[in-house]
């Protein structure tokens, strides 16, 4: 492992200089500082061109100019915006954190949703529910970003917005809705009439009870979760995520998990107190969930038995949802304070933060969220479909495999089969797929980022680019193609780790 490590870095510097210095030569020939001035009236034009031409060194050659400027980065100086006159390691820091909350929303998202879609089509291949994915997937895959984003701006912000004045949903919507869910259930979940059936009844009495419930309380006034939803959801949490990796039948796993439900529950009353009399931070909520998750795990161990470590990892992934559940119920509870600093329309359209909000931490939080909303929207419906493809194909490919006969012949439950022999294999493709895209995303979702006004990556790149600013325009280069390169290890190093006989010192 060290050894490929220090090969690949060795021939990571090498190409990231060589990419960085044709960047510059044909960033150079690109843009023009001088247009501006050379399309200028003013009577002292030569004047200007010529301090212009000493100011930016436009006199030197090119390649003496990029090897100053290599230099100059080596001890940390990115250079200057010569028309705003700000460091561009400000600038760079900015749109950095903005694209970051972007690009790990959507992304997690998109990779959650379009991968477990895609093998649930996959398992149902060909039939109702797998028609329905795949003309879903070919429709959001043909759609132009841009026009997804006017859409959402219109009806998800603009549209949700005048609701929130009246916010009364009918109740044949909350039927008909209902009716839609439990159909899409019984399809995914397949099998004989009578459990299609039992399936779509419970799946559209769960929907109508939740809905009536939203209705009835006057949620969206005050949203919350709350100790008796928190319960529900988190012991519904609790019995997916054992299903899936643990099978029900695991009773220690299950009784793990429900314990950490009921543990989560009890401990909402003093966290409560706790949020509001420690100095909130990203780093601290950071450091509850990871003691979240290691929680969970010890209540697994504690469980013991043969197979301890399963029920340990469920108890960390049910730990983790409550502790998402518990941080999403303390932003909602200042719901009410933002609802009216935003005069009732909290979903906005532009920007990545309200001008001048003020609030505490969670007020800046809430903030986040509802200008994250649509852009991550937008990235997510364009990603699933990629992703749901992907994942259907590549599942599909590892369930006609040998292995998978044999496991069967064997007779493993199906479960077992699907979650163990054939899910870990249908992920390598993605193990390539993943990691690109994120990096993709990271140099800027430029048209995305366009419609919503954010200050991120794409908007800093096409930015210097009118400007013929080329010191920022190498900054964005320099994080993509470091980012592009790293990328690239990454995926190496998660090829051996999901596939055992991929080994990387060879």
């Amino acid at each position: 492992m060290l050894n490929f490590l220090l090969r690949r870095i060795a021939a990571g510097i090498a190409t990231l200089v060589v990419a960085l210095f044709l960047m510059y030569l044909l960033v150079d020939r690109a843009i023009d500082p001088l247009q501006d001035l050379i399309e200028s009236t003013a009577p002292n034009k030569q004047q200007l061109i010529d301090q212009r031409i000493a100011d930016l060194d436009l006199d030197v050659n090119v390649v003496v100019r990029f090897f100053q400027w290599f230099g100059n980065l080596l001890t940390g100086d990115l250079g200057t915006a010569w028309r705003s006159g700000r460091d561009v390691s400000d600038v760079l820091v900015h749109a950095i954190g903005s694209t970051l909350e972007l690009v790990t929303a959507s992304t997690l998202l998109a990779v959650l949703l379009g991968v477990t879609v895609g093998i649930v089509s996959a398992l149902r291949q060909y039939s109702a529910f797998d028609y329905l994915i795949i003309f879903l997937s070919f429709l959001l895959f043909s759609l132009p970003s841009f026009w997804v984003a006017v859409l959402l701006k219109q009806w998800a912000a603009i549209g949700f917005n005048d609701f929130l004045r009246d916010p009364v949903v009918a109740w044949p919507v909350i039927i008909g809705a209902s009716l839609v869910v439990g159909l899409l259930w019984s399809l995914a979940i397949g099998g004989t009439a009578l459990r299609r059936l039992q399936v779509f009844g419970t799946a559209a009495a769960a929907n109508v009870a939740l809905l009536a419930y939203v209705q009835l309380t006057g949620w969206w006034e005050r949203p919350q979760i709350g100790p008796v939803l928190l319960l529900v959801l988190g012991a519904g949490s609790a019995f997916a995520v054992v299903g899936v990796f643990a099978g029900l039948h695991n009773r220690r796993a299950l009784w793990t998990a429900l314990t950490v439900v009921v543990l989560g529950t009890v401990l909402y009353f003093p966290m409560q107190v706790v949020f509001d009399s420690v100095a909130e931070s990203h780093w601290m909520i950071a450091g509850l969930g990871l003691l979240s998750a290691a929680i969970g795990y010890v209540v697994g161990r504690l469980y013991g038995g043969a197979d301890w470590r399963l029920s340990a990892r469920a108890g960390a992934a049910v730990a983790v949802v409550m502790g998402a559940l518990i941080f999403v119920d303390q932003v909602m509870q200042v719901w009410g304070p933002y609802f009216k600093a935003l005069s009732g329309r909290p979903i906005p359209t532009f920007g990545d933060r309200t001008p001048n909000l003020g609030g505490n931490y969670w007020v800046q939080v809430l903030d986040s969220f509802t200008h994250l909303a649509l852009p991550t929207l937008t990235l997510v419906l364009i990603a699933f479909a990629s992703y749901t493809r992907y994942s259907r194909s590549s599942m599909l490919e590892v369930m006609n495999q040998d292995y998978i006969r044999t496991a069967r012949a064997k007779g493993l439950p199906e479960r077992l089969v699907v979650v163990r022999h054939g899910f870990r294999n249908a992920l390598i493709p993605l193990a390539t797929v993943v990691p690109i895209d994120v990096i993709t995303l990271l140099g800027g979702a430029i048209i995305t980022e366009a419609v919503f006004a954010r200050p991120g990556m794409g908007q800093l790149f096409v930015g210097s680019l009118d400007g013929a600013e080329i010191d920022p325009v190498m900054a964005y280069l320099l994080v993509t193609a470091f980012l592009a390169i790293l990328a690239n290890i990454i995926a190496d190093i998660v090829y051996a780790t999901i596939d055992p006989r991929i080994r990387l010192d060879a």
